[in-house]
């Protein structure tokens, strides 16, 4: 799609560029773009009276830096006894071009001080249990040949256990095999912050306009390829038409419902599947100061990707917290401020059968949700104390985290699959993309908008200009950080040098 074509004077653009959704990804593309062209005009709304409300916000999501370090989800154990790592390992390379991205910007000074949104903290596996201890085993074995987890360590020593995790391993039955994984070079990042960060520097370029409160109710593509839209402002209830060459859906669980209203043939056999979360926040001063890490398990079977446990010292709003968590548990909003009316509004004759087939293939997923909904607080203090034995409830508080909607698409084979991941459906032409579904999402979100602004801009991406812009932001932009060992450990050093980084 070429954004530069002219459009008649009897159908003036409101934009070249409209980016529906204040969160992470609409924060990172719009950054990218107008780096890329800084004549490109953007017009950027919200439904919400905030930035960064939904599954941006600290509260909402694990702060984790995904870099596959502690999350063992991304390294399943094959029938052959041995572990895959090809997804950890893309996962990893992903936030490198991440933090590579947000150095390029706080060096340009176009970000505040990294300790504002990111900072060190290790990032471990604890299991439990002779199998899990051998799978930990053999996944650290893997894991380590790649350049980018060169540096993890594994222990099933109770003592050196300890040493890192004091929490997990006080009161621990001693006859109990355990095992952990270390990487100093983990991070956790405040998306919040983050992305209020992107959008004050956005909101400060020329030719760009940004409004809250706005609802965008309906999308509609017209005779000359551009996209008509429909926004409706909440506070006064008016309505008005906008037109532009160029849509990027970024609303979290509402994209779907917008995607759907598009009418284009790519959209077509995609529903969701919500799942909401909830964490036990800590009270206890002297708790939260005990524990320095995050701490991922193995997850339930049957259960999604983002309910994988973890014991999880955050940096919120410049104070330390501690949370475990999180539960699952089933609403049918697509956002944690939506409507109960969500999941049935986005049922369509094009999605009814994959709905139906994901459904039917997915029912463990659905007893453990139900499970999940129904825990007494004395369970989930039980949960709790399989990672801190001495766990007291008067010490923990139960807090809401985000809403998450799972993608489903159809499936020639299997009629319909539930997807945990991200997925980005864009047009043909390339005038209007969607990003649907979760983890790691924020992390990525940097890949998710490169490969997004290659696909959708083709030519322009290709064109010496934006390839030099590209290699500015992102130095290591189309080289294999897991096939270069030199390459990987300088770039992650300056990295970790420019973002304040304190054990690269």
């Amino acid at each position: 799609m070429n954004l530069t074509t002219s459009i008649s004077a009897t159908k003036p653009l409101a934009a070249d560029v409209v980016l529906v959704g204040a969160g992470i990804m609409s924060a990172t593309l719009g950054v990218l773009l107008k780096e890329l062209d800084p004549k490109l005009t953007i017009a950027i709304y919200e439904r919400l009276d905030a930035v960064a409300a939904e599954s941006s916000d600290a509260w909402n999501n694990a702060g984790t830096g995904h870099s596959a370090f502690c999350e063992l989800n991304y390294t399943p154990e094959l029938p052959d006894g041995s572990v895959e790592i090809s997804k950890a390992d893309k996962i990893a390379e992903q936030f490198e071009l991440s933090k590579q991205f947000w150095a390029s910007l706080v060096q340009e000074g176009h970000l505040p001080e990294p300790e504002n949104f990111i900072r060190t903290i290790p990032h471990m596996s604890f299991v439990w249990g002779a199998a899990n201890v051998e799978y930990l085993r053999k996944r650290h074995e893997a894991l380590v040949a790649s350049p980018l987890f060169k540096g993890m360590e594994f222990s099933t020593d109770p003592a050196l256990i300890e040493e890192w995790i004091p929490l997990v391993m006080d009161g621990r039955d001693p006859s109990q095999p355990v095992a952990a994984t270390r990487m100093d070079i983990g991070t956790d990042v405040n998306f919040g912050a983050l992305t209020r960060s992107l959008f004050d520097y956005l909101r400060q370029q020329p030719g760009v306009t940004f409004e809250l409160g706005q609802e965008i109710k309906d999308l509609s593509r017209k005779e000359d390829s551009t996209w008509q839209v429909k926004i409706k402002d909440l506070a006064s209830g008016n309505s008005r038409k906008i037109r532009t060459r160029f849509v990027f859906i970024g609303a979290g669980g509402g994209s779907l419902h917008l995607l759907e209203k598009s009418d284009i043939p790519e959209a077509n056999g995609f529903g969701g599947f919500p799942v909401s979360g909830q964490w036990l926040k800590c009270l206890n001063p002297e708790v939260i100061a005990h524990h320095e890490a995050k701490v991922y398990g193995k997850a339930a079977v049957g259960s999604p990707p983002m309910s994988v446990p973890h014991l999880d010292t955050r940096q919120i709003n410049g104070r330390k917290e501690l949370l475990f968590g999180p539960y699952a548990g089933f609403s049918t909003k697509f956002l944690k401020r939506g409507s109960y009316a969500d999941l049935f509004r986005s049922i369509e004759l094009g999605n009814i059968r994959p709905l139906l087939y994901a459904g039917a293939r997915n029912i463990p997923l659905t007893k453990y949700l139900i499970g999940q909904v129904l825990q007494s607080p004395e369970q989930r203090i039980a949960a709790l104390r399989e990672y801190y034995p001495g766990a007291q409830p008067q010490d923990w508080q139960l807090e809401t985290a985000g809403q998450r909607v799972q993608v489903i698409k159809k499936d020639k084979k299997k009629g319909g699959v539930l997807e945990f991941g991200t997925e980005v459906v864009t047009a043909a032409d390339g005038s209007i993309a969607a990003l649907l579904g979760a983890s790691p999402g924020a992390s990525t979100a940097v890949s998710i908008m490169l490969d997004l602004v290659q696909r959708c801009f083709p030519e322009q991406a290709a064109s010496e200009a934006w390839q030099a812009v590209f290699h500015r932001l992102v130095p290591s932009f189309g080289q294999p950080l897991a096939q270069s060992p030199s390459l990987c450990a300088s770039i992650r050093a300056h990295s970790a040098q420019v973002l304040k980084l304190n054990n690269e």
